[in-house]
């Protein structure tokens, strides 16, 4: 596990995820799951990569149920992305790092908090 990614369990989920201020990626896994194994590179440079913007969390299935059972975790790798203590986001299965990126980019982005603004004539004006 990458220096960027915490561990979370069934105990310490709410305040971890569901209550931060910060949008966070949870991935759930298994020490058995080859796909899970293959994709943990890739969630740490994608943790790595966003720190700062991000909360990059991994939850281990076998050692805490109620969590996956909760969210309707059925297979693994998955990748749930929460905002505002809700899913926004998820990902089933071994997939590129470009996929993850995408989906982290449109919860960072859609967490900005910026007034859109428009230039009308020169001048910029919020809309």
């Amino acid at each position: 596990m990458g220096q960027a990614v915490a561990e979370v369990n069934d105990a310490t989920f709410d305040q971890e995820v569901l209550q931060s201020q910060t949008p966070v990626l949870v991935d759930f896994w298994a020490g058995w799951c080859g796909p899970c194994k293959a994709l943990a590179p890739v969630v740490d440079e994608v943790a790595a990569q966003y720190s700062g913007k991000i909360k990059v969390m991994k939850m281990d299935v076998d050692r805490n149920a109620s969590t996956p059972m909760r969210y309707g975790i059925r297979g693994i790798p998955a990748l749930l992305f929460f905002k505002g203590g809700k899913v926004a986001d998820q990902i089933v299965g071994y997939v590129p790092k470009e996929t993850i990126e995408k989906a982290v980019a449109k919860l960072v982005d859609a967490g900005a908090g910026l007034p859109q603004r428009a230039a009308v004539g020169g001048i910029i004006t919020p809309q």
